[in-house]
């Protein structure tokens, strides 16, 4: 037996594993005396069939399942032997020569071999990384109480219908009517749109409904018919405006501070002012710190000036997704995926050199926080800790979201530790600006 390394570049090796016949000939003899030990054929007692009717029968699947399992078995050898870092698996090398699968021949197996980058970097006071502080401004405050106090706001009756303002309508064609049609005025589109601005209660009007209403799901619903019913319709109806309802803000008193914040949490018009610049400075630090998470991975990555071999991975990527992708398609996402493998590299280097272990009670806590976001989507804040937990645990059970959770608790732990080894450059920025950073 021989193995040869052919170092194509830093980040390439080609293997070759030669094998001559007394290499196998005894695991061969071995494996083969296995299935005559199992073999229940017709004519013969259980184990008693001739080595030669064994052999015609079993020989080339004894052969390849012999030569598969030593070949394996001297490459992950020489991989911790010389202990190469490498990236994904082995591939058989574009050059193998076609094989004859034939006892006592030689063979000869090639292999390529994706190199991991060694990295090896610093990150110093020297580093330094801008950390965007996001102003909170009057105007911002003025739009938050706005929005705070719309959300708790009510529908009163109004006069002329302006757009923001809704109207109940009955609509007829024929001897077909639609009574309290609820048609709010900001979704009516095209020609329409004039009638129901400063309609009242009494106004009557031809309306095209294909018109003043495009998406046929919500044409459907006014309707009050199937979609599929549509069709057969004719679009002109005669509408008359049986009401109009004026969307009002809530005031800003106890009650509505009570239904914002928690009974007697904020009392006063200025405690309210004051809530709601807290909110923002918490609403703009979450911003500001996914920003930074962004920059420092760019940095560090960039830091880490990491070569990789990419036209192995982009192999190594196809020959893993053979089911999922085309080459095509490899191609046309493998930039996303290097992005994303360069920062695995690195977070795994930093990991490494900080000593950060992710504890169970780290993944436990990613994954209750997890729950509580699961639930807040679908607008449940206060949940019992019970069931929290037992959602966390379902969470953790899970293969797929369990490795997820821990990538992110990798992630916020490397940006917590760089974080503290770094300078970071406090630039104080107006929301849109903000906004505006690519």
């Amino acid at each position: 037996m021989n193995i040869t390394k052919k170092q194509i570049d830093d980040l390439n090796i080609e293997l070759t594993i030669a094998l001559q016949g007394e290499d196998y000939a005894e695991q061969e003899k071995k494996r083969l005396s296995a299935y005559r030990r199992n073999a229940d054929l017709k004519g013969f007692r259980k184990g008693m069939a001739p080595m030669a009717l064994i052999n015609r029968l079993y020989g080339e699947q004894a052969l390849y399942e012999v030569i598969n399992a030593l070949v394996s078995e001297q490459l992950d050898k020489f991989i911790k032997d010389n202990e190469l870092n490498i990236l994904g698996e082995p591939l058989p090398s574009a050059s193998q020569p076609e094989q004859e699968w034939k006892s006592g021949n030689d063979f000869e197996f090639k292999f390529d071999l994706g190199l991991s980058p060694k990295l090896d970097f610093e990150v110093t006071k020297e580093d330094k990384v801008p950390y965007y502080k996001i102003e909170v401004t009057d105007a911002a405050k003025a739009e938050m109480k706005q929005n705070l106090l719309k959300q708790q706001g009510k529908l009163e009756e109004g006069e002329a219908a302006g757009e923001e303002d809704y109207v109940i309508a009955d609509l007829v064609q024929d001897d077909r009517t639609v009574e309290g049609a609820y048609i709010a005025v900001r979704n009516v589109t095209g020609d329409a749109r004039k009638k129901f601005l400063g309609a009242k209660a009494g106004d009557r009007f031809k309306v095209d409904v294909n018109d003043a209403f495009e998406n046929e799901n919500d044409r459907a619903g006014l309707l009050k018919i199937k979609r599929e019913e549509l069709a057969a319709l004719e679009p002109e109806w005669d509408v008359t405006i049986v009401n109009v309802k004026t969307f009002v803000p809530a005031l800003e008193n106890r009650e509505t501070f009570d239904e914002l914040f928690g009974k007697d949490v904020v009392k006063t018009p200025e405690e309210f002012d004051k809530k709601i610049a807290e909110r923002l400075e918490s609403n703009y630090k979450q911003e500001s710190d996914y920003r930074l998470s962004r920059d420092l991975r760019a940095y560090l990555v960039d830091k880490a000036a990491i070569s990789v071999p990419e036209d192995f991975l982009k192999r190594w990527l196809y020959e893993n997704n053979r089911e999922k992708f085309t080459k095509e398609q490899v191609e046309q996402e493998f930039n996303g995926f290097l992005a994303d493998f360069r920062w695995q590299l690195v977070r795994g280097y930093l990991m490494k050199k900080f000593d950060l272990k992710i504890e169970d009670r780290d993944m436990k806590e990613a994954a209750l926080g997890y729950a509580a976001y699961q639930y807040a989507m679908y607008g449940m804040g206060n949940v019992p800790e019970e069931l929290l937990k037992e959602a966390a645990g379902q969470i953790l059970s899970d293969e797929r979201q369990a490795r997820n959770l821990e990538e992110n608790v990798e992630n916020e732990k490397v940006i917590a530790a760089v974080r503290e080894k770094l300078t970071l450059q406090n630039k104080k920025i107006t929301l849109e600006k903000f906004q505006a950073l690519k």
